[in-house]
């Protein structure tokens, strides 16, 4: 009799559990942000980039200042081979030369441009992962990297360095632009129109 009683009273609270919602213990991933760059314009900017995924392209050289050796005869590609949540990563190619990569990052919610150079057997150079953090100016067709303090120190006068990604709005030409203390440096544009 007693085990009747109890097993009746087991089912009875059983069921009504069943009806009831079922409180759940907090959830840390549904408290995750999706966005990983705290700036919505920098955010914007990398979502378009990240749309250039798994295509090259080919580029021209529009200018070379006299600091620098033209690279106008070369054959110019990028290739938008690493599309992730927290980096974009863009091998550049002038000629045979495949010692270039553009990373675009997340870092601690910051949008970080560095440019990785190695050497034919993978070992970094010596002037390697220089670039900068986007600024507030720009928008999410163009951002502005200006030189950080490692870049400052690695490359000599380089502290005045500002590199520009620009992405044309409806997304026919891509431009890698660097200035030094306002004076333009190098610009090459990619056709974003006809991919390789």
């Amino acid at each position: 009799m007693h085990k009747k009683f109890f097993f009746f009273i087991a089912l009875a609270i059983m069921f009504s559990a069943c009806g009831q919602p079922v409180e759940k213990a907090d959830d840390p991933i549904k408290d995750i942000e999706t966005k990983l760059l705290v700036s919505e314009t920098h955010q914007a900017f990398f979502e378009n980039l990240g749309n250039l995924c798994d295509n090259s392209y080919n580029g021209e050289e529009i200018y070379r200042s006299h600091h620098g050796e033209s690279m106008a005869e070369y054959d110019l590609i990028m290739h938008v081979t690493v599309c992730e949540d927290d980096h974009i990563y863009i091998p550049f190619h002038i000629g045979d030369d495949h010692s270039r990569t553009w990373m675009f990052l997340a870092e601690d919610g910051k949008f970080r441009l560095a440019h990785d150079h190695r050497y034919e057997n993978g070992t970094p150079h010596e002037l390697t992962m220089y670039g900068g953090y986007a600024d507030d100016t720009g928008t999410k067709y163009v951002q502005h990297f200006p030189a950080d303090e490692y870049s400052a120190q690695l490359i000599e006068d380089g502290g005045g360095n500002v590199w520009t990604i620009k992405l044309d709005e409806n997304f026919t030409t891509f431009t890698y632009r660097l200035e030094r203390d306002g004076e333009k440096r190098w610009r090459v544009d990619f056709d974003l129109m006809q991919p390789l």
